[in-house]
């Protein structure tokens, strides 16, 4: 095959042209093309302790293309646009809170100022909750447990207040 079949090569010069200023990653990426050069046998010590020096001190995309033109890995392109994250190094998608489990919460902590109307919705919400959470994956176990506790409580306390005051009824009579 005929060279004509390939692009013409051209020495890296990152997204902007030679002239544009580099940055960070350019210049890790620059050194790490001379780590795997030196590592190949390449360059003696001494001109790779050179080159990384040039490399830190390089103000332009163009003075780094320079420096790894002559490796291997130096005139790779570097392609404009941001590339995703593998997904073995981004992070890990957190599961959401079940919405009846903070109902649930919610319910339970009106019980004080609702009189113990919530009491019931919140024992309902919260065991509903926690069986999807179970099912699902879902955060919010804590605030399911905690409706149905505090709702049990608010039932019990009104349970026992009617108990009381229907004894006290029947010994006044």
């Amino acid at each position: 095959m005929s060279q004509s079949h390939y692009p013409a090569w051209q020495p890296w010069q990152g997204a902007g042209g030679p002239s544009m200023l580099a940055s960070h990653a350019d210049r890790e990426r620059a050194v790490d093309v001379l780590r795997a050069g030196y590592g190949e046998g390449r360059m003696d010590r001494e001109e790779f302790d050179k080159r990384v020096a040039r490399a830190y001190a390089a103000r332009t995309v163009g003075e780094l293309a320079l420096l790894v033109a002559d490796l291997p890995q130096g005139p790779l392109a570097q392609p404009a646009g941001v590339l995703p994250v593998p997904r073995t190094f981004g992070s890990v998608p957190r599961p959401q809170t079940n919405g009846k489990a903070v109902a649930a919460g919610v319910c339970g902590l009106l019980c004080v100022p609702t009189m113990g109307l919530t009491g019931i919705p919140a024992v309902v919400l919260g065991h509903v909750a926690r069986a999807e959470i179970r099912t699902r994956g879902e955060l919010g176990d804590g605030l399911a447990l905690t409706g149905i506790v505090l709702g049990w409580l608010s039932t019990a306390g009104w349970a026992l207040v009617l108990v009381l005051l229907t004894v006290a009824s029947v010994l006044a009579s």
